[in-house]
């Protein structure tokens, strides 16, 4: 829920709060429901409300707790706080609201820094204390809940959100070489701290930074999954495994119906969020609402998967909406997903999930969604041809499934100006598979994926656009508990019947065997995958435009190739090349940056 902003200044000047009150409007679609700015000396907190949980005036914030001598903006879900309020009530903290972000305060005036391990949840927050003049960011384990950061030397701005930082002012909005040659690499994915911009940066996942009134600042890593064998599990059967998943992802579903409000599914017919459903309706509960979405055919790809949503919808005897796209609205929402991205995301799922979000906001505010689950369970097909390779070669052969592009082709697309002297991309999947606790290369690659680009791909994703329309989605399959398990789970029983084998194979009786046993599924626009007519014509003028001309990222020679034949030329994992180019540059042109 919510969108948080901030400053703090290293200059001995007090808080920029009109910059700060610029920043906090830009995100007013994450937090429609109350808007709040606190400053006080060098440091300015604002804050856009999503209300979800103590929906009185109590849970506003910035908040302020004078007996603590600490302020919060936080953004997100502890989905324990009722737990952990009981335990700090009984260590003698005295509670003024009902909501999950004053435990956060308690939390850490009792525990400090470790005050995160205590939390199950989503969260971004800035806790100023008074006394000290320190400031204190954090994130959650998985990297749910964005931050961004734009520091100079006289001061560090954050906020939810890239382009309410621009509105600040006074950022670097060059375009970062290093950060180019991962998004042409890793399916747009720009892996932090760096975003494509040089003049802003993000705070990693699972990081706390404890910034000083000087500047100077320290980080903490205070969590990372290990992706090898248990000891102490050696004697585990496949049905131990099964059972044992099932039951932590029991527990997820129901940890994520914590709120003041009602909280419905993204039902897209597939086994993740089938399960999901499936298992609130063991759990009891009814009226749940489903939301499904679909678009026209295109280039002889189907544009829904209405079959298996319906289907799971009327076993489980859900409140079911099947939102059919009307051709007229893609076009003009292909621009405001755009928009709405706090970086650029060449995955045409984006535009899918910010049209679903319009219309599903209209109903409820909160909805689980299934997603994670490929990169946590190995869903995915670059994984299988991994399983034999040993692990001094699982860099190479993660490369050659993986990359859109090998280095030596990079010269083809990027123009001459903007190609690195070296290999970034390939040094920086190095360094990744080269630490230890992964035991296998499948364990490499799925550790990397979870970590890293399930972060800025499909987690950014669902993010940006659901609080785009002021909806919050929360991800079962990525409560820290789950990922820890599936972690340890061999990477055998994750790959066998075509993936995510031991989450089918615990499926069973679950969910219909016909959710089961189809072909993989995702958030189909094959409007986008199949480029033509209006579509085609709006990548045209984007790469055309002057401004891209006189940026100059690309290849002219293989622009102009891929305009005259833009659905041959594909990445390794079939994604329509000409998008990936064009997509960048509509953001670039978006936001007048770069």
């Amino acid at each position: 829920m919510c969108g948080l902003a901030g400053e703090i200044r290293f200059d001995r000047r007090y808080a920029d709060v009109a910059a700060v009150a610029r920043i906090t409007e830009k995100l007013a679609p994450r937090g429609p429901d109350g808007t709040g700015l606190w400053s006080r000396g060098p440091v300015a907190l604002g804050h856009r409300r999503l209300s979800i949980i103590d929906l009185s005036v109590s849970g506003s914030q910035p908040m302020v707790d004078p007996q603590l001598g600490l302020t919060l903006a936080f953004n997100g879900c502890i989905y324990n706080y009722e737990q952990l309020r009981a335990e700090l009530e009984g260590a003698g903290h005295r509670f003024f609201s009902h909501s999950d972000s004053e435990v956060i305060l308690k939390a850490y005036a009792q525990w400090g820094l470790d005050c995160v391990d205590h939390f199950f949840g989503m969260f971004a927050f800035a806790i100023s204390e008074h006394a000290s003049g320190r400031l204190v960011l954090g994130r959650d384990r998985l990297g749910i809940k964005p931050l961004y950061l734009d520091q100079t030397a006289d001061r560090l701005r954050f906020a939810s959100s890239l382009p309410a930082l621009l509105a600040g002012g006074g950022t670097d909005t060059s375009i970062d070489p290093t950060a180019l040659s991962y998004y042409m690499s890793f399916h747009s994915v720009v892996p932090a701290p760096r975003t494509i911009l040089n003049g802003i940066r993000k705070l990693p996942p699972a990081t706390l930074r404890v910034i000083e009134p000087d500047g100077t600042s320290t980080d903490r890593l205070y969590w990372e999954p290990d992706f090898s064998r248990d000891p102490a599990q050696a004697d585990w059967t496949e049905q131990d495994w099964e059972a044992a998943l099932l039951d932590s992802l029991r527990t997820a579903v129901d940890r994520r119906m914590v709120a003041d409000v009602p909280v419905g599914v993204l039902l897209s017919g597939g086994i993740d969020s089938s399960l999901v459903v499936a298992l609130l309706a063991e759990a009891g509960q009814q009226d749940l609402k489903t939301f499904s979405i679909g678009f026209d055919s295109a280039g002889g790809e189907s544009g829904d998967e209405f079959e298996y949503s319906t289907l799971v919808a009327e076993r489980f005897g859900t409140d079911h909406h099947r939102i059919k796209i009307d051709s007229s609205r893609l076009l003009p929402g292909i621009d405001a997903a755009i928009g709405a991205m706090s970086e650029p995301m060449v995955s045409h799922d984006c535009v899918a999930f910010f049209l679903l979000s319009q219309d599903v906001a209209r109903s409820v505010k909160v909805v689980q969604s299934g997603q994670g689950a490929d990169e946590v369970l190995g869903g995915y097909d670059w994984y299988p041809p991994l399983a034999e390779v040993p692990r001094g070669g699982a860099v190479e052969a993660y490369s050659r499934v993986f990359f859109d592009r090998r280095w030596d082709a990079m010269g083809g697309v990027l123009a001459k100006d903007w190609l690195l002297d070296h290999d970034a991309p390939t040094a920086f999947i190095t360094d990744r598979f080269g630490r230890p606790g992964a035991e296998t290369s499948v364990d490499a690659a799925l550790r990397n994926d979870t970590t890293v680009m399930l972060v800025d791909d499909p987690v950014k994703r669902v993010d940006n656009m659901t609080m785009a329309w002021g909806l919050e989605a929360r991800v079962p399959f990525l409560d820290h508990e789950v990922v820890e398990l599936a972690g340890r789970i061999p990477p055998g029983l994750k790959l066998s019947d075509g993936g995510k084998g031991v989450l089918k194979r615990a499926s069973r009786g679950v969910v219909p065997d016909e959710v089961i046993d189809r072909t993989k599924g995702y958030f189909p626009v094959p409007a986008i995958r199949q480029l033509d007519g209006p579509y085609l014509n709006r990548v045209r003028d984007a790469l055309t435009d002057p401004r891209a001309k006189q940026r100059g990222l690309f290849n002219p020679s293989a622009v102009e190739s891929m305009l005259a034949d833009p659905n041959t030329t594909r990445t390794t994992l079939g994604s329509n090349a000409l998008w990936q180019l064009a997509l960048l540059e509509m953001w670039l042109q978006h936001h007048d940056v770069g």
